[in-house]
């Protein structure tokens, strides 16, 4: 069932290319009610959610039980005291929960507020302060309760904790509470500008920002899911992403029933590629979307050892590849990897769309709903070639779709990043003849060496290509002839030691494809990367760091 067409207007070209795209909703849209319900009672046996665990569990729930489940879910919220803009923070890994304790926060009007069970106590308690969080909900594996119940002792404003499929002393079981709730739910009117969604996003500097997004941003995701990721009608779409991270709305929920895709959900701690594969093979995955770390880990496990005919398309997003990755990934499924670009703040801005020439290594063109330039720093576009910071000029009827509305308890943040009146997304790039955009780095990531700019992506993405390394991370350091030198920290794959000798080879095989004032001068092997908690390597804790360890 498309039921994206009723939130959308869009045309295409001869070459069925996605050419506009509108979206109308009306005030009061929610996608608990006007998502979720009628999938719920216009396709009933329609399959939403398919998951299974590691120990071989497996369930499937149709639109017609997510539907009464979300509901039995908020009206036990509700009689535990959680009504119309509380903030509910959501822990819930892979668990099948997620998929309609979600919607039933979105039908209460409550906001949801995602996050990792990686969090350490003093992690819990920086966000119940930040957003004023009244509630939480947890996974059953691990100490997540346990932790957030310490965290309650220092934040007295955290009411009410649910724990799912598990008695604690001191919380609420939600399964238990769910069995014996109503299906039938009061409707509680919202607004589609009120705050629903707030994310923490996992920053390289700083303590983490709580993004706020509107109920409009579950719509901006029908771009994401029907022209980026192509999922398909009665199709089944896997994206790899744990529930507290910004890419579980891009791929796990929104877009995808919007577009009448079914969502895969494979519940796992410890990533394996091989069993990943597995699942995509027994469950017969149509489409697939997962950050690049992942296809790497893949094409070196041999995705052609695996029946995936039923997979019609890949694409990427979160950090820039190597063409080397797209090439062999062709090479062993025939599929053309699509990458994408966005934020934790945004939806997708830049993509190879569907039914588009994809560019190895671009992160595509923008997108229709978006209006995206290169920028110096007086906000003024730059010509094609040029780097600059990538940019979103908002339309003149002032409506933002899918960029978020504001820092949580930090103005002066959301001004700075929308000065000038567009937003400065602080991702530098430069965009070809043809209107494709190459990601450079992050502005303050930009090495200054003898005169010139070079983005560490330029080099990281040379040093890939050496068998030995697994995972690097390009910084700048001070040099007194060169204002910075380039340093590489590398972490080396299976089988090769640190040597000083291994250190010159990388450093020839990599400083004899690249222009001079991009040479690596420094080479530090380094097994544990320092990385935020979402897996991201934290450069300015390397830089910080500088190991006078490093081979020159």
């Amino acid at each position: 069932m498309l039921l994206y067409k009723n939130f959308c207007n869009e045309t295409f070209n001869e070459n069925c290319t996605l050419k506009s795209f509108e979206l109308k909703y009306d005030d009061n849209y929610n996608f608990g009610y006007d998502v979720v319900d009628v999938l719920g009672k216009k396709n009933p046996d329609g399959t939403a959610l398919v998951w299974c665990n590691t120990d071989g569990v497996e369930k499937i729930f149709t639109y017609k039980e997510i539907m009464e489940l979300s509901n039995k879910a908020a009206n036990v919220f509700k009689e535990n005291g959680i009504k119309k803009g509380n903030k509910v923070l959501v822990i819930l890994k892979r668990n099948y929960e997620y998929w309609y304790v979600a919607p039933a926060l979105h039908k209460l009007g409550a906001v949801l507020i995602p996050a990792t069970n990686l969090l350490t106590v003093d992690d819990l308690k920086y966000r119940i302060n930040t957003a004023d969080i009244s509630a939480a909900i947890c996974t059953p594996d691990g100490t997540t309760a346990e932790d957030m119940l310490e965290a309650q002792k220092l934040c007295p404003q955290l009411k009410t904790i649910f724990v799912a499929r598990k008695d604690l002393e001191g919380t609420v079981n939600l399964t238990n509470a769910i069995e014996e709730a109503s299906s039938v739910l009061e409707k509680v009117e919202t607004n589609v500008y009120e705050p629903m969604l707030i994310y923490f996003t996992s920053g390289t500097t700083g303590y983490p920002k709580a993004v706020i997004h509107n109920h409009s941003y579950t719509l901006a995701h029908i771009l994401t899911a029907r022209h980026w990721q192509a999922v398909k009608e009665n199709g089944l779409h896997l994206t790899v992403a744990e529930t507290g991270w910004a890419k579980a709305s891009w791929g796990k929920i929104y877009g995808q029933w919007l577009c009448g895709s079914a969502v895969m959900a494979y519940d796992f701690d410890k990533f394996s590629p091989g069993k990943l594969l597995k699942i995509m093979e027994k469950y017969k995955v149509t489409t697939f979307c997962a950050p690049p770390t992942v296809y790497r880990y893949f094409i070196k496990k041999g995705m052609d050892k695996y029946n995936l005919s039923c997979l019609s398309h890949v694409c990427t997003a979160g950090e820039s590849l190597n063409s080397s990755v797209f090439s062999t990934l062709f090479a062993q499924t025939g599929l053309t990897l699509m990458e994408g670009f966005g934020q934790t703040e945004t939806t997708l801005m830049l993509a190879n769309l569907n039914n588009t020439n994809s560019k190895p290594g671009s992160m595509g063109k923008a997108v229709p709903l978006y209006n995206v330039q290169i920028v110096n720093e007086n906000n003024e576009p730059l010509p094609d070639g040029e780097i600059g910071e990538v940019a979103v000029i908002p339309p003149k009827e002032g409506i933002k779709h899918g960029i978020f509305m504001g820092y949580c308890g930090n103005d002066e943040l959301y001004k700075k990043v929308w000065r000038g009146g567009i937003y400065h997304t602080g991702d530098t790039a430069y965009r070809d003849e043809d209107g494709y955009f190459w990601y450079v780095g992050r502005t303050d990531d930009l090495i200054k060496t003898r005169g010139f700019r070079v983005g560490p992506f330029e080099v990281e993405n040379v040093l890939m290509e050496h068998p030995a390394v697994l995972e690097c991370a390009v910084t700048g350091v001070p040099d007194e002839l060169r204002g910075q030198a380039i340093k590489a920290t590398i972490s080396l794959t299976q089988g090769y030691e640190p040597t000083k000798t291994l250190a010159n080879e990388i450093k020839e095989f990599s400083n004899k494809k690249m222009a001079s004032y991009k040479w690596i001068q420094y080479i530090e092997f380094n097994n544990e990367m320092p990385k935020t908690i979402s897996g991201k390597i934290r450069k300015v804790e390397l830089k910080e760091n500088h190991s006078e360890k490093a081979d020159k």
